[in-house]
């Protein structure tokens, strides 16, 4: 009886061992990830002689004057209104593509029409063409149009279903659920129009709710195109304001460009909490799925 214990015992040892080193690595992983958020929160708190010189983590002591600078905004304009600035434009391009994306996804994984299967395939492609190759013709076209330093050229695409890889997520998630849905609606007079609206569109929330928070994410988080598009220091968002924040004087503000990064990566942090259960449900839903 003691050696079949002592055995056992010996036999279960690796498997704990093998359990300290796992949660050992992913603690290490951890430490180096959140390293970058940590450097930048300390760096934000340090007086301006420290940022640059010093080495250290943490600073000699907390320079609060950096976040009271940063709130003030950058060329006479209000941090709120940096603020209110990059929430339109992107809870505008979070609307637009909830709403064009699903709409054509539903075409591609429900309707039966010509050149499905083509149509698909050429919007897929679309994914692997670098923003830079249509940036000038669509800066021209909204030159024309009179649009250049206004908003609609970052919210207007968004509306045309151009992100083609929620396109593709949210068709995934679709071609999953069961036809005998649409199919009692259809018997019970439901066209495609109503039968999206109330049967599909409600079963898609996963799906919806990933392609509004990475939509959310990019968008908050995108310089080069607001950069293109936006001329009026009236009409920046966070992002530019960084820019300008450096360049608003020949020495630069090391110590409140730092914390108005910090505030700037606040609602995305927050945004990105509030979300994550349905981010995940939504991805793994429609990887099975597909």
């Amino acid at each position: 009886m003691t050696t079949t214990t002592a055995s056992t015992a010996a036999a279960r040892k690796p498997v704990a061992w093998g359990r300290i080193a796992l949660h050992l690595g992913c603690l290490a992983a951890l430490l180096v990830m959140l390293y970058p958020l940590a450097w930048l929160l300390a760096t934000s708190l340090k007086p301006a002689n420290e940022v640059i010189a010093s080495l250290d983590l943490l600073p000699s002591h907390l320079e609060w004057s950096n976040y009271e600078t940063a709130f003030e905004g950058v060329n006479e304009v209000s941090i709120w209104r940096l603020l209110s600035n990059s929430l339109l434009i992107a809870g505008g391009a979070v609307l637009g593509n909830v709403i064009s994306c699903s709409l054509a996804a539903y075409a591609f994984a429900r309707l039966r029409f010509r050149f499905r299967g083509p149509l698909f395939a050429f919007m897929i492609a679309t994914i692997m063409l670098p923003h830079h190759a249509i940036l000038i013709p669509q800066y021209i076209i909204f030159n024309q149009l009179g649009l250049v330093n206004t908003y609609w050229p970052l919210i207007l695409p968004k509306f045309l279903a151009t992100e083609a890889f929620f396109v593709f997520l949210i068709v995934q998630f679709m071609r999953g659920l069961p036809r005998e849905l649409e199919e009692a609606a259809r018997i019970d007079g439901c066209g495609p129009f109503r039968s999206f609206f109330q049967v599909v569109l409600p079963l898609t929330r996963p799906a919806l709710i990933t392609t509004a928070i990475f939509t959310f994410i990019w968008t908050w988080n995108d310089f080069f195109t607001q950069l293109i598009y936006l001329f009026d220091p009236d009409k920046f968002t966070l992002t530019l304001a960084l820019r300008s924040f450096v360049d608003a004087s020949s020495q630069s503000s090391f110590g409140p460009m730092f914390a108005m990064s910090v505030i700037a990566l606040l609602p995305i942090v927050l945004f990105f909490l509030a979300f994550q259960r349905f981010l995940v449900e939504g991805m793994a839903s429609s990887g099975l799925k597909g």
